[in-house]
Order: structure tokens, then C-alpha cells, then sequence
């Protein structure tokens, strides 16, 4: 079976036409299907009617995203119930406990995220991998820090993803391995990908998933109930055609 390849987290100011254009070029150049660059508020149907169009000229599937950094349990509530239907993909940056928690628990978030190279930081622990596997809530791991740190801080870090997928895999919460990418130099092929995403601890098959299968299923999970007809997971409405 083909995989449909996915790069959810392309940084790069959607503002900046020129620059989004060179990591989407890159990215059909290197066989993705899906990808995704975060936006940090509700954009207008313009700028996203624009970004598609980008995506669709090269063979890609744009894929809406929202990243929030929300500093305590009220803001994260406030923000999934403004947000939550505006986007196909949302992704919460942990950096506190109490919000690392509370993200875990709530059915509306997609994407934990855990980007502080400060340990202790980093809250993704077996609580936090019991709360998420109840939830579908996936583990986002950026590859962009291995390429740039070096020495003791590449240690490191590799030494909490290592923990922390361990974790994960233990609990089944799915994980996701996108590239965080700012520019081209730091975009890799998605078989480059999974060789990195073996440096913390996933196998060829877990690799290939995580770049692959776990995406897309987020992906496809939320357009289901993006749409009108949805009413819950595994059901929707069906409208009868009338007689002719």
C-alpha cells in the first residue's frame, strides 16, 4: 500500500509569499502529500482560499493548522471553544504542567507539544500518556532541534525524546514526526525522516507511521467532523435523495 507522506509543521510566515512558496516547492519536490504551516489566530478565507492554491498548483494537500501557547487552563477552554471548527489540526504548546494536563484530557486537541529543550520542562510523562491515550491526543516530535543542537544539549535532548516515545509507545498514543522547518535546508525526505525519528527510539514501522499513517489519520478524522453532516465519531447524517 502507497503512503500519503505528511509534514504538519512548516514555520514560516504565511505573510511572507516568497518564503511559503520555497517550502512548498521543496516539499512536493520531496514527496509529501499533506502539509501544514501554523497560523496563530482565525485567518481570513483569503489567506487560506491563497495557501491551498499554493499547495494544490504543486500537488499538495494543504492541511489547516492552529498552535497555541496557552499560559493557564481558563486560556487553553477559551481557546478551543473560539477556535477548535476553524481548523483541521490543533496543536497545544506544553510548557506547564497544569496545561499539559488539561491538554491531554480534552477530546478537542490534536497535537501535544513539548518544545523546550529544558527537561524539566518536558511533562510528558506516563500521567500525561494515560490522559492522552484516552483522547486520540498525539505526541508531536520536531526534528529541526536535532539537526542544530550539538554536543551536550543534542544529548540531551535525544535522551528526553528517547523517554518520552518509550512512554508513549507504552500507553499507544500515536506520535507524529514533522520537521519544524523554518527554511529548505533544514526540509528532509520523508524516508530521512523516519531514519532520524530512529535516533529516539522508533522502529522502521513506528517511523514510518509516525510520518505517515498517524497524521493522516488526524487529518482525515477532523474533516469528517469538520463537515455538516457530521454527528459523532462514526456517525453521520445520510440524506435521502427524493424519488424521481
Amino acid at each position: 500500500m502507497t503512503r500519503a507522506f505528511a509534514d504538519l509543521h512548516l514555520l514560516v510566515n504565511p505573510k511572507d509569499e516568497q518564503a511559503t512558496k520555497k517550502l512548498i516547492n521543496k516539499a512536493a519536490k520531496l514527496g509529501y502529500h499533506y502539509i501544514s504551516i501554523p497560523l496563530v489566530s482565525a485567518p481570513s478565507q483569503e489567506d487560506l482560499t491563497k495557501l491551498e492554491a499554493m499547495c494544490k498548483q504543486v500537488g499538495l494537500d494543504f492541511v489547516s493548522r492552529v498552535d497555541f501557547h496557552p499560559r493557564s487552563e481558563n486560556e487553553l477552554t477559551r481557546f478551543l471553544r473560539r477556535f477548535r471548527r476553524k481548523f483541521e489540526v490543533v496543536c497545544i504548546l506544553c510548557d506547564n504542567k497544569e496545561v499539559s494536563r488539561q491538554a491531554a484530557k480534552d477530546k478537542r486537541v490534536d497535537l501535544l507539544s513539548f518544545c523546550s529543550f529544558d527537561f524539566r520542562k518536558r511533562f510528558f510523562d506516563r500521567a500525561q500518556a494515560e490522559l492522552a491515550s484516552k483522547t486520540l491526543a498525539a505526541l508531536e516530535v520536531d526534528v529541526k532541534p536535532l539537526l542544530i543542537l550539538e554536543g551536550p544539549p543534542r544529548v540531551r535532548l535525544l535522551t528526553s525524546l528517547r523517554r518520552e516515545v518509550a512512554v508513549a509507545q507504552e500507553f499507544h498514543v500515536p506520535i507524529v514526526v514533522s520537521s519544524g522547518a523554518t527554511e529548505e535546508r533544514f526540509m528532509r525526505m520523508p524516508k530521512d525522516m523516519a531514519s532520524l525519528a530512529y535516533l529516539f527510539g522508533l522502529n522502521e514501522t513506528a517511523a514510518s507511521d509516525a510520518i505517515s499513517t498517524n497524521p493522516e489519520a488526524i487529518v482525515k478524522r477532523n474533516r469528517e467532523k469538520l463537515t455538516s453532516r457530521f454527528v459523532a465519531p462514526g456517525v453521520t447524517v445520510v440524506k435521502e435523495g427524493k424519488n424521481t
